[in-house]
């Protein structure tokens, strides 16, 4: 009898799908643990009244009604938001097809500037970037100081002025274009020669042979990089919170820094996680429009 359930267990173990359930139980944890439950806690506490030093109160609906009647900051930062979201993204996509187009020609120096170019998007979120950048833009910093070199004489507040603070952090945003540069110069290589020799043959020009070609065959790629950047710039939350804190009068104050500040600064964690769920809310209804329009301009091959 023992015999028998030993090779059970053997032939148990030596299955492809054990195998297979083994190795990915440590991911399986950690998904529960690490983000299955904190979003259940989050719901949970989301119609709370919690401050984490004292147990959560339920309040029903309350932090939500609050939120849309009674927080006209929770508005501010929305627009904010949708603002940087909505310029930068795009910025930054025409950005990374430009230089992926220019080091689509192949050069001794090709890997070099790949990976230089590539480089402002695993430092561009550091804190060291921004703190830099914030010295950047000081009255005394290095943009004044050229500006006065050319023959300007400025002293300008860029990060203290509502309608430049802003862009100075949409500047840092689109200058870390790297990895949809990267997405966009792989797919460049997927594009088959033989069209384009056949559009020369024809007579077309370069122009009409990146917007006949090219650029319809780059838009799943376009439509990937669309949404995984929006969702980004979404979720933005060091450039705010290092170089400006929300100001000049809450002109960048973006909707994570808040949620942040209503959670661990002003200790109003069951309104903060009330607010995280909007926000994933919303990045939802943004991601399902995305892909109802995808239809209409995303080429997809033989349909």
């Amino acid at each position: 009898m023992k015999e028998k359930k030993r090779e059970n267990f053997r032939r148990f173990m030596n299955r492809e799908s054990t195998a297979g359930f083994v190795f990915s139980l440590p991911f399986t944890i950690g998904f529960l643990l690490f983000m299955v439950v904190p979003m259940g806690l989050s719901l949970y506490y989301s119609f709370c009244d919690y401050n984490i030093l004292a147990p959560p109160v339920f309040v029903g609906m309350k932090n939500y009604i609050k939120m849309f009647t009674d927080d006209a900051v929770f508005f501010k930062t929305i627009g904010v938001t949708f603002y940087f979201a909505f310029v930068s993204v795009p910025m930054r996509l025409v950005f990374a097809l430009i230089v992926a187009l220019i080091l689509f020609q192949t050069t001794k120096a090709t890997a070099f500037y790949r990976a230089a170019y590539y480089l402002p998007s695993i430092i561009g979120g550091s804190v060291a970037v921004a703190i830099l950048w914030k010295r950047m833009f000081a009255t005394d910093g290095v943009v004044n100081h050229l500006l006065r070199i050319i023959g300007i004489k400025s002293s300008f507040p860029w990060l203290g002025n509502v309608n430049t603070a802003i862009w100075t952090l949409i500047i840092l945003a689109v200058w870390q274009f790297g990895s949809s540069m990267l997405i966009f110069l792989s797919s460049l290589k997927q594009i088959p020669v033989t069209l384009y020799e056949a559009a020369r043959v024809d007579g077309a020009s370069r122009f009409s042979q990146f917007f006949k070609i090219t650029l319809p065959l780059l838009t799943p790629t376009i439509f990937f990089n669309l949404v995984m950047q929006t969702i980004n710039g979404f979720l933005a939350f060091t450039q705010c919170f290092i170089i400006t804190q929300g100001k000049p009068l809450n002109s960048t104050l973006f909707y994570t820094v808040y949620m942040y500040q209503q959670s661990f600064e002003f200790y109003n964690t069951g309104y903060g996680a009330a607010l995280a769920w909007i926000m994933l809310g919303i990045i939802g209804l943004i991601t399902l429009l995305l892909f109802a329009t995808k239809k209409f301009w995303v080429y997809t091959e033989g349909v």
